[in-house]
């Protein structure tokens, strides 16, 4: 008996994920645990491996289709099993039998689909061995009205063309006069254009076609001026919640410096000791994460989220947000209870969690939850930047890179290293006192790291 292939829940909040690339297709013999299909959520990506043994006997989602969660995205079973029961009713899966290998009986009759603007070339319609991909309905009709079925836009699964694709053709007057149809058959598929009745392609257009074959081979391939693409998932949410953000808030971005002189020195005893102490490697962001999860808990509108129905959550412990850069956009892992936690601790979960961002296979549930974020653009150049707040939260830390600056000590000019912290706050919630109150003790922490690691 054949059976479904769900689509994973990744997450308890996650309700539905985008299927980015087929792996099988329709014909293949599939093993329990072989990768059928790349599918993500709006964090990150995962592989679907087969739950079943058997011929993948039909796909009822394409690339870059929505998919609810345990729900069927295609069938495994024996050859020439029946899968119609198996076929999910929500909105997006395919209404019509699956699509089978060639060698199987022609598909029943398809109903005209609504005509659509003509695109300007046809894509691609042929198999790797030559075959041209389409049903037997759509090569009869095509031969019929003397169209070039290379021209359809093929709505099919896998590029095949449907009879309803030839219609559209017809629709957009794409055919051919009888002199000019058996030239044309002989033909590149969209080489010739169609200056006859109704658009139809006569033997004039031959002609024509044939002196602009003479032009320089260049002007043919001359590279785009530009080039579309969709946005993916990620970036679309990333988007979403940027806009919302700064719609929503009335946010406001205090700057304030700290002398990195004591944790530049921590960290450097450090890293002479790591080993001999069996410590991880930890970084002066690390260092910053720690601080910020000692003093955030002291300021409870600061370390909080905004919630709908104006409903303010304070969080008794730090669920501090990391923001990660990655391939695929920034992402937002959450140390949970980090003012729980020791130094080695919060070095060694902050590394663990930005590898399983960047590497595309972190929880979604990682990503949720935080009550405050810092982010670290120092490692890039920035001295101080404006970081928006990452909602529902109501207030980010930016850090920037060391500078060189001087003051004046005992009346002589002298240099020292200076960091700058940049927390934006939502205005709504925090007062101007005492945000720049966390950041004045927070800047204090720093610049006696070694009293803060004794309290």
């Amino acid at each position: 008996m054949a059976e479904g292939i769900l689509m994973p829940k990744q997450g308890i909040t996650v309700e539905s994920c985008t299927i980015s690339k087929w792996i099988k297709k329709v014909g293949d013999q599939v093993s329990v645990g072989d990768v059928l299909f790349e599918y993500e959520t709006d964090k990150a990506s995962f592989e679907c491996e087969a739950t079943a043994a058997g011929e993948l006997l039909a796909i009822f989602f394409n690339d870059g289709d929505e998919v609810p969660v345990l729900v069927n995205v295609c069938a495994v079973g024996k050859k020439g099993e029946n899968v119609d029961d198996l076929r999910p009713k929500v909105e997006g899966a395919a209404e019509a039998p699956a699509e089978t290998p060639a060698e199987a009986p022609a598909a029943p009759a398809e109903t005209p689909a609504p005509a659509a603007a003509p695109a300007a070339e046809a894509p691609v319609t042929a198999s790797a061995d030559g075959e041209l991909k389409a049903s037997p309905r759509a090569k009869n009709l095509a031969k019929e009205q003397k169209v070039d079925i290379r021209l359809a836009a093929p709505t099919g699964p896998y590029g095949r063309v449907l009879e309803r694709d030839v219609r559209e053709l017809i629709a957009s007057g794409k055919g051919a006069t009888g002199a000019a149809f058996a030239a044309v058959q002989a033909g590149a598929a969209g080489q010739y254009a169609g200056t006859g009745i109704g658009g139809k392609v006569s033997v004039n257009d031959l002609a024509a076609k044939s002196a602009e074959a003479a032009a320089p081979a260049a002007a043919q391939t001359a590279a785009p001026a530009y080039t579309d693409e969709k946005l993916p998932g990620i970036r679309k949410t990333i988007a979403k919640a940027m806009m919302n953000s700064l719609q929503g808030m009335a946010q406001l971005t205090n700057v304030t410096t700290f002398d990195a002189t004591a944790i530049m020195s921590y960290r450097a005893r450090l890293k002479a000791n790591a080993e001999k102490l069996g410590l991880p490697n930890i970084t002066i962001n690390d260092i910053i994460l720690y601080a910020v999860s000692r003093i955030l808990p002291k300021y409870k509108n600061i370390n909080a989220n905004m919630l709908e129905g104006d409903i303010l959550r304070t969080f008794t412990n730090v669920q501090l947000g990391v923001a990660v850069d990655t391939e695929r956009g920034l992402m937002v892992p959450t140390i949970q209870d980090a003012n729980l936690k020791s130094l080695a601790e919060i070095a060694a979960e902050a590394k663990s969690l930005a590898k399983a961002a960047q590497g595309g296979s972190i929880s979604p549930d990682k990503l949720r939850g935080g009550s405050f974020t810092v982010t670290n653009l120092g490692s890039l150049g920035v001295e101080t930047f404006t970081p928006v707040i990452n909602p529902p939260q109501t207030a980010i830390l930016g850090v920037g890179g060391i500078v060189t600056r001087v003051r004046e000590e005992n009346g002589q000019i002298k240099t020292y290293p200076s960091m700058a912290l940049c927390l934006t706050y939502d205005h709504r919630i925090v007062d101007g006192a005492p945000a720049a109150r966390f950041a004045k003790e927070l800047a204090n922490a720093l610049e006696n790291f070694d009293l803060l690691l004794a309290q």
